[in-house]
């Protein structure tokens, strides 16, 4: 959601803004600008739409001529997505500009101070007030004035700040919205996202809330909100920019769903040492897991749907009651959470304001905090105890696909350790679940190749209205983020209902010609699950089955069927579901739809 990159050094700065605006657009985004310091002026730029239109705008950067600026791609919560209200927002004696992500939530009485002191506002967003404050508090220390103005703001911000009597310099502020500084050689960088900086450098500092960065083409230094120096470590980024182009794929989803079987792999692999399973922290040992007796797993949108998957493995393995929240309910909840309990929170960047807000309200209940995240160093993983990296690699297209599986494996490797460490399965049977999961990334390859079919299936039900998912136990868990894969990218309507649940409501819906998704790949429910297609034939719905072929009889009752390989019970969400995300590709990609990013959403979701 939004992205915000920064430059200073030798070359254009606007050229090299452009790049990276260009590699954050998978955050989502409806406007975009950049501003450059040029003559003692800062000259600025901004549109709303796509970048595509911002580079026509400036020549692709040349018409902006300057080798400090910043940019920022807009997602609308305060004011319209328009010019006016895109960022960057400049001062109204010229000398400040800014771009921001997050939310300013004392805005208003703020924007009333600086309107009673006769300050223009020429836009509706919250960010505006930051600029005005900076030329109030302005008396010639850059330094000082940004840590004044920080002191007044209340909610989540990245700032990027330039200031004309400062030609050289970018200050960099963080508080509770991710912002990252990249390290050059006679140049230097700040950006949201590090798929900004990887074309420039792998060099990177992580900046944690309360710290503000002053960056010049020499010179990074960094320092707290009261001024005192920080001594920051430099990373490295591990993976390079190939890692996040198309490769020669049309899109980037469908290039990350080819990459599941390698990314699962990835994921589990290093994780298994001489036959046992061996998680990443050596503290979560048995001891720690026995003095659990309830597990909470949260998280938003599909993380939280593998939450929903992987709990079924928890719970059968570990012998531990498992509740699954949403985390935009759980902080707003009382729950049932003290020291014995163990939250596991998924989330992909590490970034998702609701999480972070749902781990802070369960680390004040004493609870112990698991996160399974991709991104190192991400505000998630510096709150949780314990840390689990899925190791995806970048994903660029906003529907998730390996960031999903690489997740819900990860729940498979916890729920065969912990039953392992706390003595709650015999040893035939975890060699026997262990060897399953081992095979779970040739298993994923196979359900690829298993389904020529799927881009023909899909040229069915592009003009469908809705289409409904459906199936029991694992499978409706897998339906969930089905049902969420087509919606987000094809924007048809979808819902995913426990087969089960059809005869108490749902059914009144199916008509003639309604598509509806079957999942019957959990064998112990087999022939209920049948019977519940056979319900929706009887009503003259058009039912394409997802199956393993050892299910004959499916057959006689399907419209269309999509396979997968034979796979242990427990672990057929995490194969059922590849099928259905190439599902989704293909009908989206028959209806035109803007793919890798689909309108109004947005990757990282780093505001309410």
């Amino acid at each position: 959601m939004c992205g915000i990159v920064g430059y200073t050094g030798m070359q254009q700065a606007a050229t090299v803004l452009l790049e990276g605006l260009k590699r954050l657009e998978y955050r989502g985004y409806d406007s975009a600008g950049v501003a450059v310091i040029k003559d003692s002026g800062i000259d600025m730029r901004k549109v709303s739409g796509r970048i595509s239109k911002l580079c026509e705008e400036t020549n692709n950067g040349e018409a902006l001529p300057g080798c400090v600026g910043i940019g920022h791609t807009r997602w609308a919560t305060h004011g319209a997505p328009t010019d006016m209200n895109a960022h960057p927002h400049k001062s109204n004696d010229g000398r400040f500009a800014v771009v921001h992500n997050g939310i300013i939530e004392n805005y208003q009485s703020l924007r009333d101070e600086l309107i009673g002191k006769g300050y223009l506002f020429e836009s509706e967003t919250d960010t505006e007030v930051i600029v005005h404050l900076l030329e109030m508090y302005y008396t010639g220390d850059l330094k000082k004035t940004v840590l004044r103005v920080s002191s007044r703001l209340q909610g989540s911000y990245a700032l990027g700040v330039i200031c004309t009597d400062y030609p050289h310099e970018i200050v960099a502020v963080r508080e509770a919205s991710p912002l990252i500084i990249g390290i050059g050689v006679g140049e230097n960088f700040f950006a949201s996202d590090i798929t900004a900086l990887v074309p420039y450098t792998r060099n990177v500092i992580y900046l944690e809330d309360g710290e503000f960065a002053r960056i010049t083409p020499d010179e990074i230094q960094v320092f707290d909100l009261l001024g005192k120096i920080v001594k920051k470590e430099v990373r490295r980024v591990t993976w390079d920019v190939q890692a996040a182009e198309r490769g020669g794929y049309e899109h980037f989803m469908l290039k990350e769903i080819m990459e599941q079987p390698h990314a699962v792999e990835a994921t589990i692999h290093p994780r298994i040492q001489n036959g046992e399973i061996k998680l990443d922290d050596e503290r979560m040992d048995a001891g720690f897991l026995n003095n659990i007796n309830r597990i909470v797993i949260t998280a938003c949108g599909s993380a939280f749907y593998a939450g929903c998957a992987g709990r079924y493995a928890i719970e059968s393995l570990c012998k531990v009651p498992v509740i699954t929240e949403l985390a935009s309910e759980l902080r707003y909840s009382e729950p049932m959470i003290d020291e014995h309990t163990l939250v596991i929170v998924l989330s992909q960047s590490g970034e998702t304001a609701d999480t972070i807000a749902a781990i802070k309200e369960c680390k004040s209940k004493n609870a112990s905090i698991l996160a399974i995240v991709n991104v190192v160093g991400s505000t998630v993983a510096k709150l949780a105890d314990f840390i689990l990296y899925t190791w995806a690699g970048p994903e660029i297209a906003v529907a998730t696909t390996k960031g999903y599986t690489t997740q819900l494996v990860l729940l498979y490797l916890f729920a065969l350790y912990t039953a392992r460490v706390t003595q709650r399965i015999d040893d035939k049977t975890y060699r026997k679940l262990l060897r399953a999961i081992k095979t779970l990334p040739r298993r994923i390859q196979e359900s690829i190749d298993m389904n020529p079919t799927i881009a023909s299936c899909a040229e069915k039900y592009k003009d469908a209205r809705s289409i409904f998912f459906i199936g029991r136990n694992t499978d409706q868990a897998a339906a969930l983020e089905g049902a969420l894969k087509m919606k987000e990218i094809s924007y048809i309507h979808a819902e995913a209902y426990a087969a089960g649940e059809l005869k108490h409501g749902t059914i009144a819906l199916i008509e003639e010609h309604q598509p509806v998704i079957a999942l019957c790949c959990n064998e112990k429910v087999w022939g209920k699950t049948m019977n519940n297609i056979i319900e929706v034939k009887s009503r003259g719905g058009d039912v394409l089955a997802v199956t393993t072929k050892k299910n004959g009889m499916i057959s006689s009752v399907a419209d269309d069927i999509l396979y997968i390989p034979e796979t242990e019970t427990l672990f057929t969400g995490l194969v059922e579901i590849v099928p259905l995300q190439l599902l989704a590709y293909y009908t989206a990609k028959n209806r035109n739809c803007d793919i890798d990013k689909p309108k109004n959403l947005a990757k990282s979701v780093t505001v309410e």
